[in-house]
Formats: C-alpha cells, sequence, structure tokens
C-alpha cells in the first residue's frame, strides 16, 4: 500500500504547491477526539494545520445504534457521503489526515476512507505535534467554507470481521487486541459491561507502535513485533480495540510492516454487549 505516511515537510510544501508532487490536489482533514473530549472543535478553532478541515469521528467518521453493534459502528454510506462532500473531497484529491494523540483517532479517518474508495489517504506521521516541532504555523478560528466535493464514496473496499468471523480468526490465523494490556487481561474496564478479551487474541497495545515523538517505528521494527506476537510473513491479521478507533492505527502499522489487517469495526465494545459470547481473562 503506497503513500501511507507523509512527513510535516512534505505536507506544507504540498499545501504551498497546491497538490503533491505524487498525488493530487490536497485536502487536510483534523481528526482531534478523545474518550473524555470527543468533541475537538474547540481545539481545533484554537490552533489548526492551515486550510483543515475538522472530521468529527463521533457523527461522520461513525454511526450510533443499539449497544449491541458497538460504541462506533461504521458510518453509513449516507452518512460518509455528506462528510466527504463538507470536506470537499474531490475524486483524486490527496487527504491527509492528523490528530493530536499520535494519530490513534485519526487513523479510523484513514481507515473510513480507503474502505470508501478514496485512493490516496496519508498519515501525517507524528501528528500536530510534528507540525509544531518543525516550527509551521497554525491557523486559528473556523475553518473557511469550501465548494461541496464531489468524490463518490463506495464503503466495502477493505476487509473485515463481523461478529460471527472473529473466533475462527483467532482460532485459525492471528487476531490482535490493540487495547491497553490491563483491559486485556480484564484488570480493569472504564467503558463496557464485561472485562476480558476475544477468546485466542493476543494482547498488541497500540501505543507500542510509536515511538516517544508519536512517529510509527520503522518497518523493520514493526515487522519484527507482529512477528514476536505470531504473525507469519505477509498473512492476514486480525484486529480489535475498544471501539474500533485506535485498532484503525494498527491496521496502519500491520500494513506498513507488510501484513493484511481485516479490522473487527464492533471490537470489544460490541462483543461485551453479547453476553452469549465468551471471553477470556489474564495473559
Amino acid at each position: 500500500m503506497d503513500h501511507i505516511l507523509t512527513t510535516a515537510a512534505e505536507l506544507r510544501t504540498a499545501i504551498g504547491a497546491g497538490r503533491y508532487p505524487d498525488g493530487g490536489p490536497v485536502r487536510v482533514l483534523d481528526v482531534r477526539w478523545w474518550l473524555d473530549r470527543p468533541d475537538g472543535r474547540p481545539a481545533f478553532r484554537a490552533g489548526h494545520i492551515p486550510g483543515a478541515r475538522y472530521a468529527d469521528l463521533d457523527t461522520q467518521l461513525a454511526e450510533h445504534g443499539e449497544p449491541t453493534e458497538g460504541r462506533h459502528p461504521l458510518p453509513s454510506p449516507k452518512t460518509l457521503q455528506a462528510a466527504v462532500r463538507d470536506w470537499g473531497i474531490d475524486e483524486g484529491d490527496t487527504v491527509v489526515v492528523y490528530d493530536d494523540v499520535a494519530n490513534l483517532a485519526s487513523g479510523r479517518a484513514w481507515w473510513v476512507l480507503r474502505d470508501a474508495g478514496i485512493a490516496d489517504v496519508r498519515v501525517l506521521d507524528g501528528a500536530l505535534a510534528a507540525w509544531i516541532d518543525a516550527g509551521f504555523d497554525l491557523e486559528e478560528g473556523d475553518a473557511a467554507d469550501v465548494r461541496p466535493g464531489t468524490a463518490i464514496v463506495s464503503p466495502g473496499e477493505l476487509p473485515v470481521l463481523g461478529i460471527d468471523d472473529v473466533l475462527d480468526q483467532a482460532r485459525t490465523g492471528l487476531l490482535l487486541d490493540a487495547r491497553a494490556g490491563e483491559r486485556f487481561r480484564g484488570e480493569v474496564e472504564p467503558m463496557d459491561p464485561r472485562a476480558g478479551h476475544i477468546p485466542g487474541a493476543v494482547s498488541a497495545p497500540t501505543t507500542q507502535n510509536s515511538d516517544e515523538s508519536g512517529r510509527f517505528r520503522s518497518s523493520d521494527e514493526l515487522r519484527e513485533r507482529f512477528a514476536a506476537l505470531g504473525a507469519e510473513p505477509g498473512a492476514t491479521v486480525g484486529v480489535y480495540c475498544g471501539s474500533g478507533v485506535s485498532a484503525a492505527h494498527e491496521a496502519i502499522a500491520l500494513s506498513l510492516a507488510g501484513y493484511r489487517p481485516v479490522l473487527y469495526p464492533g471490537s470489544w465494545s460490541q462483543w461485551s454487549q453479547h453476553p452469549d459470547r465468551p471471553i477470556a481473562t489474564g495473559a
């Protein structure tokens, strides 16, 4: 998968030129979101990359229904199409996504847009901190109005695991749990009704995909990490997290390492809502 990451310097040059030399016109999405502060608009208004549009993870990159569907089901085609229009994305654009938590949130936008057929989506390596550390200016206030985007979304480009597929993936291949280790072991559960993990899953906290600066580790380092967890070279690897957000970050890391990630969008927030589904605890 080409062009997964972009640097702050590359993005600044592309913004100045109006397009990437190896891509298309630039569209930048700010996907700031936190569990305790899901609305990132105040942070966006306080300072964002010039020309960026705010992408609301809760309302544009997710749908909301019954608890048994999980906390962040994938957005419907209608919801995502409206968002793409709002963001001004046209066919052939290069979309760059970022947040301010090492891309743990913006990875969701990368995955959703790639799944919807947007061919060139890149993640700002190091997130907003990389832009600031490079000494580049921020823009304050709300985003300027843009002409509605014309790109047509077609979700379903990337493989996914449904709730009935997950145990088979764990039994016959590798299923990674991207949550913190203490949640995997069932020692704590701050969000969902049951603690523990899907039987057969392997603990692989998303935070270990990045270095101290929030940049993704090298492809070799990531390949070594996932191989130590049981991934065969080039294998298909299932991944889930709490609600399908940070698991997308792990899908990026797996892609960088040469594996084929398969996301379980419902993740633990769906699995734990079904009393008939088995759970495991401990390491």
